[in-house]
């Protein structure tokens, strides 16, 4: 199949203007296949030619103008279109598509719980033609007019308003234009909760099996619909763009969330059918703030080209936490962005794959899938907290205003924005991206300090090129009176400009036990703490008032372990110090997850894991007696998803959590799985139950019985994926084979089940049983990711990759694997990042 590239889309966009696409569906014709019927209306400018898109089971007959094309001339995806005159065209297609199993296209599953089917398109980037015939670029925006037929008792939801008309026939409202992309349908007997806010109708909707878990959070995520909303009108000068506000939790979903106008498509695992913490269900709200916000970054204003995709994901990834802290209970999002998310973004631009913000080029959809990443997200996020604080919010918010009035339903490139942001501010904002979307890599920081007198002097070093505007905090030590304990007080917060202040900058009194770079995480760079302070963080940083403050400090304890400049032991002992007393769960969680599957799997040896696996242990273990005494009221969540009074349920669920994956004796857990419960609670629901299997799969202290017996308790989908992970993870040749060959060879797998085996496949513990499969895996997985396409391929890349064969042979084959020409281009960046890690691991080893 040919990628489109750059060049191309430009020539076709100058050739032709796409005014309306009319599509009819057909969803009974059997469980592979659905037909699909497809009128375009388009104009040429002038004699030319060009081509349409499809990638058909069947093409069965082509027409343009009335006259017949002959079907046979599909070359791949491309049918070509040969001396188009100038003038209004009309082209017809009709074919007959495959369905999905890997969440590409029209994806259809068939829900194990119930025996129900569900079927969902996700087009992005350029699977519309594997739904219908299509000008498959951004640029070429039109209006839609889709029908569909389906079984009589499901219901159908699209971009638009849907209506019945009888017979299983459903017809949505014409849409205003939108890129080809952006085109949505979901169809099934889904379960709905509908209401109607600001005039318009709003609904969220799951599978059958799922009702009475959506049921008991529709309020919750309804009424931060309804808020973000109004905030989001707050703040936007141009209204809301479509006529329904649809939610869909949508099963075997490949990303978060997709922006689809008017019906945003979910990952129905934010449908929690087990217990969850508030950090996950901020998650969440993050998640539907983000793509609310895209109604406007990147629905009603569009890309041109796949180079400016920041303009959809790093504007969406900021506004959704600025505008969730803003109109919600949940204000404390900043934190949990700067301990996990901007980590995300701080690995990518560490690695050889890293990539401007806004690149200057990308030259085709392959490439561009590429940059779905760390950088376009969270780095880019980032930047534009910084642009905020350098520009001011008022200045910001007026030239978006003026971007989105001069380019509403059309499309725009960075030059249009930049052009915007200027009519709205005297500052330079030109020569700002040129610094910060431009270029790559991270900036440090680096505070040294001294006394002089009666003052103290700070100055900054800086390891990079970017201007940052910062503010820094300074922290005294204290008495508690109440406990007798040490404790940290906040003596000065003041901005700085960097590098426009290369002097040292001089305050009065004596040197602050504690100077914090970057206090408040305004700015994207590593910080590096001078070592008076440092000594006082990692002894008081549980004793900092401000999270945000410890998030920052937690970051760069992170960055040092990576770049071999603190020894993974002492950020254990950090963390074995300070999370028994740590009030931010998110906090916890983030560190506890670094602590668990860098530190303990990867950068400490196989002699040095068990030590770190009973520091892991034995902390979860203080977490759960400070939390000891929680009644059954202190599981449930109160109105609106408002976390329960009392001691935090979801901190004693965090450690029950990683005292499982952190267990080496099976018989812990054997109690909890035979009682049902932990001691004090929780009580083990289905996530409980199959992360106790997981674990004793790997210690060898379960068998196929126990987990044919789990299956037939839990028989759904999430149980399916639970036996698979569980099966996969046995420690022996007979269930590693059978892994194997379901992974590499059957091809039969979903995307859900093909990373749960996989993520079952490679396990520490079994490094010596698994040794032989990290030769297989390079071929194995090219091979596959030719076969499979690019969703599987970023699943053989993020899950079936041996992430725990940490030694010099394995970076040889991999290294070597690279070159061969046959990997696709999902598969060898997913490669070049893993090994990096792999790079990086191999060398904190050596720095210790």
């Amino acid at each position: 199949m040919s990628v489109l590239t750059r060049e191309e889309a430009q020539t076709r966009a100058q050739l032709i203007d796409v005014h309306r696409y009319t599509v009819d569906l057909d969803l009974t014709t059997g469980d592979d296949t659905f037909d699909s019927r497809t009128t375009i209306r388009f104009t040429a400018r002038t004699t030319g030619d060009t081509f349409v898109e499809i990638k058909p089971e069947t093409l069965h007959a082509l027409t343009l103008d009335g006259q017949p094309l002959d079907p046979r001339l599909l070359d791949g995806n491309r049918y070509p279109l040969h001396g188009l005159a100038p003038g209004t065209h009309e082209l017809t297609a009709d074919a007959t598509l495959r369905y999905s199993h890997t969440g590409e296209g029209m994806h259809r599953f068939t829900d194990p719980a119930d025996g129900e089917t569900y079927v969902y398109t996700q087009l992005f980037l350029d699977d519309v033609q594997r739904v219908f015939a299509a000008f498959d670029q951004p640029d070429l925006k039109a209006t839609f007019d889709v029908t569909v037929t389906a079984p009589h008792d499901w219901t159908v939801l699209g971009n638009s308003t849907a209506a019945h008309t009888g017979e299983g026939r459903w017809t949505l409202a014409t849409t205003p234009p939108l890129s080809t992309y952006l085109v949505a349908v979901a169809a099934g007997p889904w379960h709905s909760v509908t209401t109607h806010h600001a005039g318009i109708p709003f609904g969220i909707h799951c599978r059958r099996s799922l009702a009475p878990h959506l049921d008991a959070d529709a309020d919750e995520i309804l009424t931060l619909t309804r808020a973000l909303y109004d905030r989001y009108h707050e703040k936007f000068d141009e209204p809301y763009p479509f006529d329904s506000y649809d939610q869909a939790f949508v099963p075997e979903f490949n990303a978060g969330a997709m922006e689809n106008p008017g019906l945003v498509t979910f990952r129905d695992e934010y449908v929690y059918r087990s217990a969850v913490t508030d950090t996950e269900r901020q998650t969440r709200a993050v998640t539907i703030a983000h793509e609310m916000a895209h109604m406007w970054f990147g629905d009603l204003v569009t890309l041109t080209w796949w180079d400016d995709i920041w303009l959809n994901e790093s504007f969406a990834e900021y506004m959704g936490y600025q505008t969730l802290t803003e109109a919600t209970r949940f204000t404390g999002t900043w934190t949990d962005f700067g301990i996990s998310r901007k980590s995300w973004g701080y690995d990518a631009d560490q690695r050889p794959s890293t990539h401007p913000v806004a690149p200057d080029a990308v030259p085709d959809t392959a490439s561009a899938l590429l940059n779905f990443d760390g950088i376009s997200y969270a780095k880019g996020a980032s930047a534009l907290r910084q642009l905020v604080t350098w520009l001011g919010e008022k200045d910001f918010l007026a030239g978006i205003n003026t971007h989105f009035t001069r380019h509403k339903f059309a499309n725009a490139t960075l030059a249009d924005l930049l052009d915007n942001l200027a009519t709205a501010t005297d500052r330079d904002v030109h020569t700002w991206a040129a610094d910060w979307l431009r270029t790559t890599g991270t900036d440090t920081l680096t505070a040294r300090t001294e006394t002089t007198g009666h003052h103290w002097n700070l100055t900054v070093d800086r390891t990079g090129d970017r201007p940052h505007r910062i503010a820094v905090g300074t922290y005294d030590h204290a008495l508690d009176t109440h406990s007798g304990t040490g404790r940290l007080v906040p003596r000065e917060r003041f901005e700085l400009d960097i590098p426009q202040n290369p002097a040292p900058t001089t305050r009065p009194g004596h040197r602050p036990d504690l100077v914090v770079l970057n206090d408040g995480d305004l700015t994207y760079a590593k910080i590096r703490l001078d070592p008076d302070s440092w000594n006082t963080a990692l002894t008081h940083l549980s004793g900092i008032p401000e999270p945000l403050t410890r998030a920052v400090l937690w970051n760069a304890a992170r960055d040092m372990v990576r770049d071999g400049h603190l020894h993974p032991t002492a950020y254990l002992t950090a963390a074995r110090t300070h999370l028994p007393h740590e009030t931010d769960l998110a906090l916890v969680q983030g560190v506890l997850t670094f602590a668990a599957t860098h530190i303990a799997d990867r950068y400490l040896t196989p002699d040095a894991r068990p030590a770190a696996l009973a520091t892991l242990t034995d902390l979860c273990r203080d977490l759960l007696r400070r939390t000891e005494g929680l009644t059954a009221e202190d599981w449930e969540p109160g109105p609106h998803g408002t976390p329960p009074t009392g001691t935090d349920p979801g901190l004693r669920l965090t450690a029950v959590r990683h005292f499982i994956d952190a267990a080496t004796q099976p018989d812990t857990l054997q109690e909890w799985l035979t009682d049902g419960t932990v001691p004090g609670g929780p009580e083990l629901d289905p996530e409980l139950r199959w992360r106790v299997l997981t674990r004793l799969a790997v210690l060898g202290a379960t068998d196929e019985t126990t987990l044919a017996r789990e299956l037939a308790a839990d028989p759904s989908a999430t149980g399916q994926e639970g036996a698979a992970r569980c099966r996969a993870a046995l420690p022996t040749p007979e269930a590693k084979a059978t892994a194997w060959n379901a992974l590499f060879h059957d091809d039969t797998l979903s995307n859900y089940l093909f990373a749960a085996t996989a993520q079952g496949f490679w396990q520490p513990e079994q490094a010596e049983l698994t040794h032989d499969y990290v030769h297989r895996y390079y071929p194995d997985a090219t091979a596959l990711a030719t076969r499979r396409g690019p969703a599987i391929a970023e699943a053989a890349g993020r899950h079936a990759f041996p992430v725990h064969a940490v030694d010099d042979d394995h970076l040889t084959t991999g290294t070597t694997a690279l070159d061969d020409p046959s990997l696709t281009p999902a598969l060898h960046r997913k490669l070049t990042d893993q090994l990096d890690d792999l790079r990086r691991a191999l060398a904190v080893r050596r720095a210790h």
